[in-house]
């Protein structure tokens, strides 16, 4: 995201934007990709929410929270693009308050990638992890990505937990 110290990352966590909502898709090639055409929405401070749940030592990916949120609520899938810019709207609206902190940085990408778009970039989410155990790897020549070897031990079921 650009220009991060001039943004108000808590107001744009409160914004609903009119969500939650369902929207219906049309496109072929998207509902044969994500198995459905009934797509759900959910608004940044739900992804806020999860987030704080993990507790230390676990971990989380932004894929399982889309998974949850379309299991609860019925839908097909839920929007993978919002999703990822609300779970970096949640990690800079963390960095910025003085307290009350989500722990932002137990939230992964994908196959346990680290986020460069959380505050600090992946140096910082990678000091973060480690003071908490995970092991951080990298993988690439040229273009380095940082992972948590073996994330899948650290999981958070969010099947067991009583969310929204």
């Amino acid at each position: 995201m650009a220009d991060e110290d001039k943004k108000d990352f808590n107001a744009m966590l409160n914004d609903s934007k009119d969500m939650p909502r369902f929207q219906t898709i049309t496109d072929e090639k998207s509902i044969a990709k994500y198995g459905g055409d009934r797509m759900y929405l959910a608004p940044p401070i739900d992804y806020d929410r999860v987030m704080r749940l993990v507790p230390c030592g676990k971990l989380l990916t932004v894929g399982a929270i889309r998974e949850y949120f379309a299991a609860v609520s019925g839908a097909d899938f839920t929007e993978p693009i919002t999703a990822g810019i609300f779970v970096s709207i949640a990690a800079w609206a963390s960095w910025q308050r003085k307290e009350d902190k989500t722990p932002y940085w137990r939230t992964l990408k994908a196959d346990g990638e680290l986020n460069a778009k959380y505050p600090g970039g992946v140096e910082a989410q990678k000091e973060l992890l480690e003071q908490e155990g995970h092991t951080v790897i990298t993988r690439g020549r040229k273009n380095l990505r940082y992972y948590v070897k073996e994330y899948e031990k650290a999981l958070l079921d969010l099947k067991s937990l009583e969310i929204i």
